[in-house]
Order: C-alpha cells, then sequence, then structure tokens
C-alpha cells in the first residue's frame, strides 16, 4: 500500500517553505538568511531538508543566483500564496478591523511621476484618509523594484518596457516621445523632420542606466543613424533647463511638458520613431495590498489589482 512521504517538519512545515520562497524572490541563500534574520546555515539545512522530503531537487545555481528547477517552480507555486499569507496575518487582520482609520502606505515612485502624475493623486487620496501616513520614496526604476521586491515599499509607480515575471504591471497613460530644442533651434524651424536631421545636434539625455537613455541609443542603432551625447544629467526638470540655455537637444517624455514650457522651449513630436511611453502601478505578484494601497490604485481606476484584495496573477 501507497503512503506518503513523511515529512519531518510535519509540525512545522512553515519554516522551510518559508525558506524556499524567501531564497526564490531574493536570489540568495544569505539575503533570504538576512531577511529571515537566521544564519545563513540555518537556511541551507532548511533547504536541503525540503528537498529530502520533496524527493526533487528544487533549486540549482545559475551565476551568482539560484534559481527554480522544473520541480521548485510546481512548489513555489503552490507554497507561495501559503507563506505569503500567513506571514501577512497580522497586518491583515488588523488593517481589516481598522480599515482606512490609520496605517501608512508606501509608494516607490522616481522623481518625474512625482512631479508630473501623482501631485492630484496624492492630493485626492490626503483628503480623502487624512489619517494614514503617505511615503513617498524616490527612487529610480532598479532600485523601486528592488524596494517591491523586499517588500518595503507597498507598491510602485512609473514607466516600465520590459515587466518581470515575478511583478504585475497595470499601464495607466501613454504619452508621445517629444523632441525639445530653444525656441531658435534649426530643428524647430524645419517642417518636415527625419531622424538623420539630429546627428549634427548633441543629445542632453539622463544617465545610461536608465531606461530613457537605453531607449534613445536603440532607436538610433535600429536606424543606423549616427548621435552624440553632449550631456548625461538626471531630472526631466534639468534636462529642459539645459536645452533651454542651448546647451543641446533633448528627447523627452510628453508628461513633463507644462504650460510654462512653452516659453522657454519648442516642442515636436518623435513618435515616428520612437516609441511612446506607458506609465502605470506595479504591484509584486501574491503579495496581499492592504485597504490603504488598494483605496491609492482606485483613484487611478476602481478595481484595480482588487481581486480577492491581492495583486492580479
Amino acid at each position: 500500500m501507497a503512503t506518503s512521504p513523511r515529512f519531518a517538519y510535519k509540525g512545522d512545515r512553515l519554516k522551510p517553505l518559508r525558506a524556499f520562497c524567501q531564497t526564490v524572490r531574493l536570489g540568495s541563500v544569505s539575503r533570504a538568511a538576512e531577511a529571515m534574520f537566521l544564519s545563513q546555515p540555518a537556511v541551507t539545512l532548511q533547504l536541503q531538508a525540503l528537498e529530502r522530503e520533496m524527493g526533487a531537487r528544487l533549486l540549482e545555481r545559475s551565476g551568482r543566483r539560484l534559481v527554480m528547477t522544473r520541480e521548485g517552480e510546481a512548489l513555489y507555486e503552490l507554497a507561495r500564496p501559503l507563506v505569503e499569507g500567513f506571514e501577512g496575518l497580522d497586518a491583515a487582520f488588523r488593517e481589516r478591523v481598522r480599515g482606512l482609520d490609520g496605517g501608512e502606505l508606501n509608494v516607490a515612485a522616481g522623481s518625474s511621476t512625482i512631479l508630473y502624475l501623482l501631485p492630484r493623486i496624492v492630493e485626492a487620496f490626503r483628503a480623502a484618509h487624512p489619517e494614514v501616513r503617505l511615503n513617498l520614496h524616490n527612487v529610480t526604476g532598479a532600485s523601486g523594484l528592488e524596494l517591491l521586491r523586499s517588500d518595503a515599499v507597498d507598491l510602485a509607480v512609473g514607466s516600465m518596457l520590459d515587466v518581470p515575471a515575478d511583478l504585475d504591471y497595470a499601464p495607466l497613460a501613454r504619452f508621445e516621445p517629444m523632441l525639445i530644442t530653444p525656441p531658435d533651434h534649426p530643428l524647430a524651424r524645419r517642417k518636415a523632420l527625419e531622424l538623420q536631421d539630429l546627428s549634427p545636434y548633441g543629445l542632453i539625455l539622463p544617465p545610461q542606466r536608465l531606461t530613457t537613455y537605453r531607449m534613445v541609443d536603440l532607436v538610433f542603432q535600429r536606424h543606423r543613424v549616427p548621435y552624440t551625447v553632449a550631456l548625461e544629467v538626471g531630472g526631466w526638470e534639468v534636462i529642459k533647463q539645459y536645452v533651454a540655455m542651448g546647451l543641446g537637444i533633448s528627447i523627452v517624455t510628453a508628461i513633463c511638458l507644462t504650460e510654462a514650457d512653452r516659453e522657454r522651449l519648442a516642442a515636436r513630436s518623435v513618435a515616428a520613431w520612437f516609441p511612446e511611453r506607458s506609465y502605470g502601478v506595479v504591484v509584486r505578484k501574491g503579495k496581499y495590498l492592504s485597504p490603504q494601497a488598494r483605496a491609492f490604485t482606485a483613484l487611478f481606476r476602481p478595481g484595480l489589482f482588487a481581486r480577492s484584495g491581492h495583486s492580479e496573477r
């Protein structure tokens, strides 16, 4: 008569499953141990015990990260909601009882999102929920995703080109790519514009590590059009100021152009070559969204990520 495998941790099965899920999410035993306030050998032993009991290899090394095997992926899909539900039980209970009469909400967003997209949302949220402490973390895209994965923030708002498998992204608005120049610049007076017309003029772009620089480089490379970068500097407001001073031209997203910019800049669409940029809300798959987080996302679109209080999968 066949019997089910005997699980050595049956009295406390959560520990090895939690170690496994944390290792998968953070990519290494050392980071999982740090997050769980355990020693690295303790986490390693739990993972080894779990693999013995499951009778399968669950993790394997790929470069510097640990990744799941096919069996590991199957177990992770089953274990993750159990582990995350248990870990979030206390907070979920308090929030369910308290509702929106307090608590806090942590949101990661870049400077452009905080400056141009969030002001009305923040204003509406503060007016509706004055007892909730709202913390805006001003970080670039990659740093924001790290905060999201480590649960240091509840959600992120910004622009994404590639969405990792462990995250959900709900695009909410799209903005055209715009060429900006001083009003008296030759490109501002040109009726028909071709991509190669930009070649003689130095570009002012954000740092290379950011999405905008990579997108601009990709377009020029794809069309085999040479270009030069006159200046790398962070922040749309700084870029606009330097363009207005005649230090170069730039390609920005229409979200950053205001009425005040009309007097100091000439702007025209370059959507024929450069893609539109979407801005939206990013959450970690499987994460329980607090009432505060759901209320915040509902200001963008009612019911966003509202399925049973969890993010969509």
